[in-house]
């Protein structure tokens, strides 16, 4: 048997373990409000060969995580040279 949960209008929360067949709870078993049942999302995760590996989204790698962390000082040492206008001089 499943377990639903419930939220009343004022707040409370519980679970109620019910049959599928056994109608919604209507009120609150601690003040007597209306309830509304509670619905999670469910995690899929389709296997097999009838599934391309980019329906799913990356995972990172203990190396890329590595790679990337010691990327990170090069940008920041950057020569300013290359973003600094050379200055022009001008013969009389």
């Amino acid at each position: 048997m499943p377990i639903y949960e419930y939220r009343c209008t004022k707040g409370h929360t519980f679970e109620e373990l019910q049959r599928m067949t056994d109608e919604p709870l209507t009120t609150c078993k601690t003040c007597g409000a209306p309830v509304q049942r509670v619905f999670h999302p469910v995690a899929v995760h389709f296997k097999g060969s009838g599934f391309y590996n980019t329906d799913y989204g990356k995972k990172k790698k203990a190396g890329a995580a590595a790679e990337s962390s010691s990327t990170s000082p090069k940008s920041d040492s950057k020569p300013e040279s290359s973003s600094k206008k050379p200055e022009s001089t001008s013969s009389d």
